[in-house]
């Protein structure tokens, strides 16, 4: 098992022992998602922690696209509820990048990989992606990238 799933399952036990249930249904439901990808497929099998890793990353990423969501339909208590979610599963996710430290690495990554255009955006993402690793959002990284490719 990994020591992530393994982690999860142990806060998971320890929020349900404290009557905690927020951090209890939040971590069920991941639980359930990375359950769910472990018997998809043709064959069953255990995921490794950097799978579970990006299986929180995107629990995580729904939790604040339906806060936006229950925002713009002017549901607060909702909103406010799925925010603390994702507060509860960022403790699993890795420290996200500055600002300044993802541009910093995406002037390193061009540095040294020579793109120089909009037909090199592909190459780019895919090589900032690497380096970033999950430690901020695709839709921040791909708009530096571009601006730097067209800027």
């Amino acid at each position: 098992m990994s020591t992530l799933k393994a982690r999860l399952e142990a806060d998971m036990t320890r929020a349900l022992k404290a009557r905690d249930e927020l951090v209890l249904n939040t971590l069920r439901m991941t639980l359930t998602a990375v359950k769910t990808a472990e018997v998809s497929g043709k064959q069953s099998r255990e995921l490794t922690d950097d799978e579970v890793l990006k299986i929180i990353a995107k629990q995580a990423k729904q939790r604040t696209e339906a806060a936006e969501a229950f925002d713009a339909g002017d549901r607060p208590e909702q909103a406010a509820r799925e925010r603390a979610e994702g507060v509860v599963l960022a403790e699993y996710l890795p420290k996200q990048l500055s600002d300044d430290e993802l541009s910093a690495l995406v002037d390193e990554v061009f540095a040294t990989e020579g793109f120089t255009g909009p037909a090199d955006m592909g190459k780019a993402m895919k090589a900032v992606q690497a380096k970033v690793a999950g430690r901020a959002d695709g839709k921040l990284v791909a708009g530096l990238v571009k601006a730097k490719l067209t800027g």
